[in-house]
């Protein structure tokens, strides 16, 4: 009598599930507010040229999400989807500086120590 062998499915589909998140990886809240938001850029990029490599032919792009879908019946109605809301949200808070990542990450003046001269071991034992 021992234990039950337990089933091996279980990782195979973490794996999977891991890796198709990757794959679907979209552009990063920064980049799309510091490049795609532009005017200039956002009206180039919902008036793409036809592309066979892209969904639907490149035609219905959804700027703020970064993503193309096959017919505009599909884009029109991810604009009422909760998804595109909560992105459209999280894009009217302004974009990290550098300034601000450095001052997180404890590199900021408010940190910065003055100089504080240790007195020298060495010249104590020469005495």
């Amino acid at each position: 009598m021992g234990r039950l062998r337990r089933s091996r499915t279980h990782k195979a589909q973490r794996d999977t599930h891991r890796a198709s998140r990757t794959r679907a990886r979209t552009k990063d809240l920064d980049q799309i507010q510091l490049i795609d938001t532009d005017p200039k850029n956002r009206v180039r990029l919902e008036a793409q040229p036809l592309d066979l490599e892209k969904p639907g032919l490149a035609q219905h792009y959804c700027v703020e999400c970064a993503k193309y879908f096959e017919t505009d019946h599909a884009l029109r109605s991810h604009w009422r989807t909760k998804i595109h809301k909560r992105r459209l949200k999280e894009l009217k808070e302004p974009a990290y500086t550098i300034e601000e990542s450095e001052r997180g990450a404890g590199l900021g003046r408010e940190s910065r120590r003055p100089n504080v001269t240790l007195p020298d071991p060495m010249a104590t034992l020469a005495e």
